[in-house]
């Protein structure tokens, strides 16, 4: 049984039960004064309290996405490291399919209705990365009037660690995007949901880290270029947004930054302003300062030219933790860079508090891109 299964929950559920009937059954039986009686009572608390916590971190996880398997729980993962057989052809290479799914509305089974969700594997020429996409073609993609129409592309990301299916499955980017369409509020936008961490388990806050993962090369570069052979997607900025939550808000906003010639628009949801360096990341700098300072966008906005690009950034004055640091981002972007923002009363770094803001945000980076 996989670590997000509804099966792990309840049985974690059902032993803390358990194991709290028994201990209240037991505890008479074991008042007594000698070392047994003690042993069991020990034994019994840190049961019932471990069982406990097992239930609550797998709510968490099942509700926020941290872990998408026992491996990814435990730093095994071995997905991104899979080595890959590609055929070739006058286009390039072929993407590697990995499966479909339907979209979770009425009609999803109907791509001309719906749209599709494809599972994809990237590989990166230049980074020598490789990792797997979800990519939501909406229904305009399908249809007949649309045939050979090239379509905007948007890259969503997750927070570390995350996981990409919490993407469709928590925060309903494609299903979102399909209520927006609906209303006309925005244009069929190709959306291309991964996580971050393209080299688990480590954060690399998608920095090229010196003699390590070349994370930045790969989405400014490789993933645009691979994605756009195989779906009809244009290779400039103005086709292509990034938006993301917590760390991968913070890749959206320094890659758009950064490299303006990849993206044009560029939206972060409760995102930080520079990297952290802990036991996750380790040395993301390879001991250059430079290097750190170019990658911190409060410091980048004071210190080097202000890109053309177009910027959201979301906060709220009540639940986060980056008001103070987004109301400077603010004030100190410069044109030619264009800033808007979603600042909510209250709302935490959660789920509940990014749906309500993904709506505004999707019709906001349809309103910039270009097909």
């Amino acid at each position: 049984m996989g670590l997000t299964s509804k099966k792990v929950l309840l049985i974690a559920v059902l032993i803390a039960v358990a194991l709290f009937v028994l201990t209240i059954w037991l505890w008479p039986r074991l008042s007594r004064g000698n070392w047994r009686a003690v042993v069991g009572r020990i034994g019994l608390l840190l049961a019932t309290q471990l069982s406990l916590f097992a239930s609550v971190g797998l709510m968490a996880n099942n509700s926020f996405g941290f872990y998408a398997s026992w491996a990814d729980l435990f730093g095994q993962e071995q997905e991104p490291g899979v080595v890959t057989n590609y055929e070739t052809g006058p286009n390039g290479t072929k993407l590697k399919m990995l499966g479909t799914e339907h979209l979770s509305i009425q009609g999803g089974s109907k791509p001309k209705v719906a749209g599709r969700i494809e599972k994809v594997l990237v590989r990166g020429e230049q980074s020598k990365i490789t990792s797997p996409a979800f990519v939501y073609l909406p229904p305009q993609y399908f249809q007949h009037k649309y045939a050979g129409k090239k379509f905007p592309a948007t890259v969503v990301l997750t927070g570390y660690p995350g996981t990409a299916q919490a993407l469709y499955k928590k925060l309903h980017f494609p299903q979102t995007q399909h209520g927006l369409l609906k209303q006309k509020k925005m244009q069929p936008t190709i959306l291309v949901m991964m996580r971050p961490t393209v080299a688990p388990p480590r954060d690399t806050e998608c920095v090229d880290i010196p003699n390590g993962p070349q994370t930045e090369t790969f989405f400014t570069k490789d993933l645009r270029a691979d994605i756009s052979q195989h779906y009809r997607i244009g290779t400039e900025a103005k086709n292509w947004g990034i938006i993301g939550d917590s760390t991968g808000g913070y890749c959206a906003l320094k890659m758009t930054m950064r490299h303006p010639e990849a993206f044009s628009t560029g939206a972060a949801l409760s995102g930080n302003y520079k990297a952290p360096i802990d036991a996750t990341t380790g040395d993301l700098f390879g001991g250059n300062p430079q290097l750190e300072r170019e990658n911190n966008l409060l410091w980048r906005q004071k210190n080097m030219a202000a890109p053309p690009v177009n910027l959201l950034v979301t906060t709220s004055k009540q639940g986060e933790e980056n008001y103070q640091k987004t109301l400077q981002f603010i004030q100190q972007t410069k044109s030619p860079s264009r800033i808007s923002s979603i600042i909510l009363d209250s709302g935490g770094h959660n789920f509940n508090t990014w749906r309500r803001e993904i709506p505004a945000a999707l019709e906001w980076i349809g309103q910039h891109l270009k097909p």
